[in-house]
């Protein structure tokens, strides 16, 4: 599969008498080196902009919802306008994953409160440390508008 640009990997659930099962059969997980979540206690926090030129991320909402937003970056040092942003929804009960490679910056911000999101990496924590710059996050989105 092509995860050269962000896209989202289809989860599911599957229910019957027993309860619910949640999965994601698109998620490969044998890149990942390291994972943590990220609880956002209310709908005011935006938490933008980090870029990487190295490390592939994975995001996926583990309770409430999120607007997970990217940019394409062309140049780390002094980046342009010239990409538009993408985003996307992401919701507990839809199960999906977003995929978001390296060469991209990332933001996101919780839609409900107490919303918990789950990053899963393809770098060492030294080495995500190393590849992470920051942006300020007024640029590129309004975040107000979600």
């Amino acid at each position: 599969m092509d995860l050269s640009n962000p896209k989202i990997l289809k989860g599911g659930v599957f229910t019957d008498e027993r309860g619910e099962l949640l999965y994601n059969n698109e998620f490969d997980l044998s890149m990942i080196k390291r994972m943590y979540t990220i609880k956002h206690p209310d709908k005011s926090i935006v938490r933008a902009w980090q870029g990487h030129q190295q490390e592939h991320k994975y995001f996926k909402c583990i309770r409430g919802s999120f607007v997970v937003a990217w940019k394409k970056i062309d140049d780390f040092n002094n980046p342009t306008d010239n990409n538009k942003v993408g985003f996307t929804i992401l919701k507990e009960s839809e199960n999906n994953v977003l995929s978001i490679s390296a060469g991209y910056a990332n933001g996101l911000k919780a839609l409900e409160s107490n919303s918990e999101i789950m990053v899963f990496s393809d770098c060492k924590l030294g080495e995500s440390l190393d590849d992470k710059i920051r942006f300020d996050k007024d640029l590129w989105l309004d975040w107000k508008q979600f």
